[in-house]
């Protein structure tokens, strides 16, 4: 046995596991257990990922000048103020690594991407959760949670896995309420996917007086690059200078950065991909729920089905499966009587509300 030895805190560590893409003995899969984009990527992102073949010797720009700079173009922000990483996923780790120590705590919501509860864990921070009201975060839960030793709280808006979001309203009572020195994080992942006029983002809390304010988004939702793994935050300038200073280099490669900016050039593929999901997420919705399932209210690209026990949902898993359609379990996320479903092609709806209604 090794005499070297991992830091002993990081044992309690209980790895991500993400949404399966195969079933044995099946050969025809639709995956819908990762919330990808039905639709694919903007044409204009395969044609800029066609272009790369002769630079690829060359690092890529560290920095990813033109993707900021075309970010801040489209969302109308400071491009100084925007950090690009290999998915958003890291800007978790390294906002935990730079903010929380052995003895603090990282808050979030009962049921919010595990990912947070991880990265508390792997800094030796205590992960908090604040019990959820009808699986959706409830503010003044986690202001009841909030102690001296809370240093980070991050809030998945709308969230993954249950697809339940707070208006801006809230969020802004929760920044006001909080104490200055907690970092609040706002995981934006599935925001293009919002048109309710009550949301925002909450790139407007941002601010570079108080610098406690980060917004984070991807480009593995509603923009189907999923493949090249880019994400990116909004933070005060001196969060973004400690994300750079920790940061490896050259993480996002040039086929992400050059796909990247071709996707935020074609909003006509952005809206349809938008208006496709949120039909189809309503119609499927609706016919789950008239089957008498109990369908979380949705603002992404999935839907979290309650069933009656969990012997239930793991009986709708296997016949989904069974059938070529993969869904999501959630018992890591300790519900064991729900699946989550991602919005695939209207045919896959069609299929899911087929064979779930074969067990009613």
């Amino acid at each position: 046995m090794s005499k070297v030895k991992p830091l002993s805190y990081l044992a309690v560590i209980e790895p991500y596991l993400p949404g399966d893409f195969a079933v044995e003995g099946v050969e025809e899969i639709v995956k819908l257990s990762s919330n990808e984009s039905p639709l694919g990527p903007s044409p204009k992102a395969i044609e800029a990922l066609a272009t790369l073949q002769p630079s690829l010797q060359t690092y890529p720009d560290s920095f990813a000048t033109e993707l900021r700079k075309t970010i801040a173009e489209k969302y109308s922000l400071d491009p100084e103020q925007i950090a690009c990483e290999a998915g958003s996923e890291p800007i978790i780790n390294l906002l935990a690594r730079a903010y929380a120590q052995i003895g603090d705590e990282i808050l979030f919501s009962q049921y919010g991407f595990i990912a947070y509860k991880i990265a508390a864990l792997s800094m030796g921070a205590t992960p908090v959760a604040a019990p959820e009201i009808a699986y959706t975060a409830s503010v003044d839960s986690l202001l009841d949670c909030v102690s001296e030793r809370t240093r980070i709280l991050f809030l998945a808006n709308p969230n993954n896995p249950t697809g339940t979001g707070l208006p801006f309203t809230e969020i802004k009572r929760l920044r006001e309420s909080l104490r200055e020195d907690i970092l609040l994080v706002l995981d934006a992942a599935y925001a293009e996917y919002c048109h309710a006029d009550e949301y925002r983002d909450g790139s407007s809390l941002v601010n570079n007086a108080a610098a406690n304010v980060v917004v984070l988004h991807t480009f593995s939702k509603i923009y189907g690059l999923a493949a090249l793994r880019v994400g990116w935050a909004y933070a005060p300038l001196e969060i973004v200078e400690v994300l750079n200073n920790l940061r490896g280099v050259f993480t996002v490669s040039t086929a992400a950065q050059l796909c990247a900016v071709a996707a935020l050039h074609d909003e006509a593929h952005l809206q349809k991909s938008r208006t496709h999901n949120n039909a189809a997420r309503a119609s499927l919705s609706a016919q789950l729920a008239a089957l008498g399932f109990n369908v979380l209210p949705s603002a992404t690209n999935f839907v979290c089905v309650q069933f009656t026990d969990s012997a239930a949902a793991a009986a709708a898993d296997l016949l989904l499966r069974q059938n070529g359609l993969i869904p999501r379990t959630l018992n890591e996320y300790d519900m064991p009587d729900c699946l989550r479903i991602t919005v695939g092609l209207t045919r896959h709806c069609d299929k899911v509300v087929q064979l779930l209604a074969s067990t009613r």
